[in-house]
């Protein structure tokens, strides 16, 4: 059985305007910071909820386990403190295997669910193995920002680059993350496998992706959205696995009227010839 720490009480969290709650769960080697280009057009209509996971940003003094079980688990005892009974649920990459396990750990408490760039088991393909294999390893040897470093200058998450000053805020945003708690988290995040338990999640369900995701193909998005039975899939077009900062207009169009029940464009989102470099809110 994989053990649950008890020592929630201090998981760090902001939040930001008002309205129904929405949760916001950031991906692997961020923080809640990493929402900040979304944070002004969310909060007008929500109560935006944004915590650093265990192990992550103002998180990281928590001890493991890193385990999805164990972050939703904190979730839990956040949203109990908060006196918040049902929430909407947004995650983003890794973030998005932390909401699937909240969803299905804590049904009746996901009213929305959001999918973006994430998977279900992100184990499908050999170079998927060999990646998880390394990652916990050179996380120890090169440490969180030498990575990021790597990752924004390489481009490797597909779709356009980043506009250098969001390149820089990127890498300072994934650079603060520890090394010990990074390579903990980057293994058991290969250990995530949300596929036989997919046909359980009761929430309806956004499931999003960028058509040039390198990081997380686009099948893993196909495979969410057969298995979770009330789910939809919308691709962005020319979106890579930073869509959410090279896209934010996108991600906001599908996002938005999905958490207020609304229909969905159909089809794939067409981008602009040439999508302007987001702000970076202050």
């Amino acid at each position: 059985m994989v053990s649950v720490t008890e020592n929630t009480s201090e998981l760090f969290e902001r939040e930001f305007g008002g309205g129904p709650p929405l949760l916001l769960l950031h991906g692997l080697m961020a923080s809640g910071e990493m929402f900040r280009p979304v944070i002004e057009a969310l909060a007008a209509q929500h109560r935006l909820i944004v915590p650093d996971l265990r192990g992550h940003g103002r998180s990281a003094h928590l001890p493991g386990p890193y385990t999805t079980r164990q972050m939703a688990a904190d979730l839990g005892h956040l949203l109990d403190r908060l006196g918040l009974e049902t929430v909407n649920v947004l995650g983003y990459s890794h973030g998005g295997a932390v909401a699937q396990q909240f969803a299905l750990d804590f049904p009746g408490r996901v009213r929305r669910l959001v999918l973006a760039c994430t998977f279900a088991h992100n184990m499908l393909t050999r170079r998927e193995h060999v990646e998880g294999f390394l990652t916990p390893w050179l996380f120890r040897l090169l440490g969180p920002r030498t990575i990021a470093e790597t990752m924004v200058r390489s481009n490797a998450g597909g779709g356009p680059p980043l506009a250098p000053e969001v390149g820089r805020w990127l890498v300072d945003v994934l650079g603060l993350s520890g090394r010990a708690q990074m390579a903990a988290a980057s293994h058991e995040m290969m250990a995530f496998d949300s596929r036989p338990r997919l046909k359980d999640i009761a929430a309806p369900t956004l499931v999003i992706a960028g058509a040039a995701d390198e990081a997380v193909p686009i099948a893993h998005a196909r495979m969410l959205a057969a298995g979770i039975p009330h789910a939809e899939l919308r691709i962005v077009e020319g979106g890579g696995h930073f869509l959410i900062l090279t896209h934010p207009d996108e991600l906001m169009g599908l996002v938005k009227p999905w958490l207020e029940g609304d229909p969905l464009p159909l089809g794939a989102l067409r981008p602009e010839a040439s999508p302007p470099a987001p702000a970076i809110p202050a």
